[in-house]
């Protein structure tokens, strides 16, 4: 067990259960946030998947099999049980009361992988576990298990989607809003930074109701008595009174000004029974910095402005962070994405600059772009290369080409990509299509054939795009790939094809794509070959498509915005 030799900043490709185990020793990082797969409708579907035979998405399509229930879960579960201890009694009640289902093989899938992100976790380090109703009754129970039930510190409400219809059947039911965010530490002492929330509308108005003419500062005024004595706290307070009684019922703006000569002393002590919350030396500082405001009778109280308030301390309902929109510049296009002020609220609150934060099923990469903007270090780990590929790209588009990272088990060499191709020949697809930058084609039934990704370039015409199609072969290639990557060319009207496989094309492939002629670009001046063929090889070398530049379109990844440095947080509140 051994991390490698930065141990920060790292993005590994792989089973995080593997990962962890292999990687990550004990005790090393600050903070994790995992979102794991759960949801059962329709978009996501992958606790309760649809038997009809149907695949899906690509995005997804690595975890349609992942949460059957299959000799490998039995196996994980006779582990755990063997294990002994509250894991094994929370697993074994489950099966008891669930049987062998889909819902089962998920607990017991994340069950272990609970047990390790535990062991590397700091004694001050904290986890946020998200998920949706779906399953959290049930995660909640794993979490005590694996962590205690006295380590449970809050459920966190996140309202997720705005207010819709959620109608099954002919019936109306409530409509499906919020996500549920389990937030556990691993020891009674955690690293903890308090956040504040802007105040409402219905709060400010009723008790910051008054503004000061010179410089328009809302203030409220507070009370500066207690109810015990503490030191130098029983002095009368000496105002300044007008004598003038008739001018004064007339302005009463001039009741408590600066002294003039037709003003006489009045000593003011606290209410009856109290004492003043302040010395006197203090209270002498509070006037001279214009800090009191003074009743009709003299009574001072001390002017608090809004603008020096922190705002509201951190409540378990967000209503405040909202679901990415559809046309947000943040908006990757990936499933289950959730908003960086999500992840940015989590990190800040449980974790300093310079902790490692680590996401176990890090997805599009959100976590890892927070924790990298706040000053993080971190640790992602996901099984798809789609989401390694995106993260890698998020990454880049939003900190530039010069951030640094290490991705870990990424093939750098052909045995590593035959091994790859060996093991599971859908992430060899997905991987072979990064390098490239192509976007890997949705897998659903009825889709064409013989398309993996897809590159998309300008046209000559303003508002025109062009397609690189692209087919990747991880076995024996042969001129009949060559031949149907043409067909595919001519029936999607694409601009340029590219066969990438593992093994050195034939002769006759050759001849056969070069008699498929040029894509011209006039844009560019220049002349590119229609098929074109690529091996594994030729990708780690770093060799490209020879297409015409896509920096000026964008639209085959969906470029992330460039990271922002912090505001003050005082803006932030609308101060």
């Amino acid at each position: 067990m051994e991390l490698t030799k930065n141990a920060d900043n790292l993005l590994y490709y792989g089973d995080n259960l593997d990962i962890l185990r292999r990687y990550v020793k004990d005790e090393t990082i600050d903070l994790v946030y995992l979102d794991p797969p759960f949801n059962s409708n329709a978009t996501y579907n992958v606790l309760f998947a649809e038997k009809n035979g149907s695949k899906a998405a690509s995005q997804i399509q690595a975890f349609t099999d992942t949460w059957t229930w299959t000799q490998e879960s039995e196996s994980v579960y006779a582990d755990i049980v063997m294990a002994g201890g509250k894991v094994s009694d929370c697993l074994q009640a489950f099966r008891t009361f669930l049987g062998e289902c889909d819902m089962l093989a998920y607990l017991v899938m994340m069950a272990p992988r609970l047990v390790e992100l535990r062991r590397v976790m700091k004694e001050t380090a904290s986890i946020y576990l998200h998920c949706d109703p779906t399953a959290s009754h049930y995660l909640k129970l794993v979490m005590d298990a694996v962590f205690g039930a006295d380590k449970f510190r809050t459920e966190i409400v996140w309202k997720r989607s705005t207010a819709h219809s959620d109608a099954k059947q002919g019936r109306s039911q409530h409509g499906h809003i919020h996500d549920i965010i389990f937030f556990y530490t691993k020891s009674a002492d955690w690293t903890w930074n308090n956040i504040y929330t802007p105040y409402d509308t219905s709060y400010i108005e009723p008790f910051y109701r008054y503004t000061e003419a010179e410089t328009g500062r809302k203030y409220r005024l507070d009370n500066l008595t207690a109810a015990k004595p503490g030191g130098d706290t029983e002095y009368e307070w000496r105002v300044k009174r007008l004598n003038d009684r008739e001018k004064w019922e007339n302005d009463l703006t001039d009741e408590w000004k600066n002294p003039k000569k037709d003003w006489e002393y009045k000593g003011i002590p606290p209410y009856k029974n109290r004492y003043w919350a302040y010395s006197k030396a203090n209270m002498i500082e509070f006037a001279r910095n214009d800090r009191l405001s003074l009743t009709k009778s003299g009574m001072p109280c001390y002017k608090r402005y809004l603008d020096e308030m922190p705002g509201v301390p951190l409540q378990d309902l967000w209503t405040d962070i909202s679901p990415i929109g559809a046309k947000a510049a943040e908006r990757l296009g990936y499933p289950t994405q959730k908003p960086e002020a999500l992840l940015e609220r989590i990190i800040k609150a449980s974790s300093n600059e310079g902790d490692i934060v680590m996401d176990p099923f890090c997805g599009c990469g959100t976590t890892i772009a927070a924790a990298k903007k706040l000053g993080r270090a971190w640790i992602g780990i996901d099984v798809t290369y789609l989401a390694i590929n995106l993260i890698k790209n998020r990454l880049r588009d939003s900190f530039g080409e010069s951030t640094t990272f290490e991705v870990i088990g990424e093939p750098v060499s052909i045995p590593d990509a035959e091994r790859l191709a060996e093991s599971n020949p859908y992430q060899f697809q997905l991987w072979a299509l990064g390098p490239v930058g192509a976007r890997p084609t949705e897998m659903k039934k009825g889709a064409d054939k013989g398309i993996d990704g897809r590159i998309i370039f300008q046209g000559d015409k303003k508002g025109t795009f062009e397609n690189v199609i692209l087919s990747v072969k991880a076995g024996h290639t042969g001129v009949a790939h060559v031949r149907d990557l043409k067909g595919v060319l001519s029936r999607e009207k694409a601009a340029i094809g590219v066969l990438i496989s593992m093994r050195e094309p034939t002769s006759q492939m050759k001849t056969e794509a070069v008699a498929s002629g040029f894509y011209e670009s006039k844009t560019w001046g220049k002349k590119y070959p229609k098929v074109q063929l690529l091996t594994v090889a030729e990708l780690l070398a770093g060799k490209q498509v020879d297409m015409p530049p896509i920096r000026h379109v964008n639209a085959t990844f969906k470029k992330a915005p460039r990271a922002k440095k912090e505001k003050d947080e005082q803006k932030k509140l609308g101060f």
